[in-house]
């Protein structure tokens, strides 16, 4: 698992980097064509991961049911977020997955309910969700790199 860690590792400072990068009028800027901006995706990173680790292990989750409610699937930018809020997304990128880690090794996620994502995969268990949550959060950094050329 330890491999699954550093891909996800890796993945955050990639998007840490986007967070130093980036004005403030830059992440909250919807480019056209697209439907959401740079910390929509990058906060819909951390809320997902919440949900598919935690929520779906019968744990409770480490960030705010509002902050989920924001960012969850199916959800877009309802307005621009202030530089307070891009600090706490950017604090949660380490803590929520330090968190995790720990979590792990301890062995807490001993329940998981199983869960079809909507590409049709199934995920049965802790481990499935780790490595689903890799290509999510892989896909949503990859659109934010693509939204960041027209910022």
């Amino acid at each position: 698992m330890k491999s699954v860690f550093e891909v996800q590792k890796t993945i955050r400072e990639v998007l840490l980097k986007i967070l130093d990068n980036h004005s403030l009028e830059q992440l909250n800027k919807i480019p056209e064509g697209f439907s959401n901006n740079l910390i929509w995706n990058i906060a819909h990173c951390v809320a997902s991961q919440q949900v598919l680790i935690y929520k779906l292990s019968g744990l409770p989750a480490q960030i705010s049911e509002e902050f989920i409610l924001k960012y969850k699937k199916g959800t877009k930018p309802e307005g621009d977020v202030s530089q307070t809020e891009v600090d706490e997304i950017r604090n949660l990128l380490s803590a929520t997955l330090e968190q995790t880690i720990k979590d792990f090794e301890e062995n807490i996620f001993v329940n998981y309910n199983e869960y079809t994502t909507s590409l049709g995969y199934v995920l049965k268990d802790i481990h499935g969700a780790l490595d689903f949550n890799n290509y999510h959060e892989g896909i949503h950094t990859g659109i934010a790199m693509s939204i960041r050329k027209f910022v």
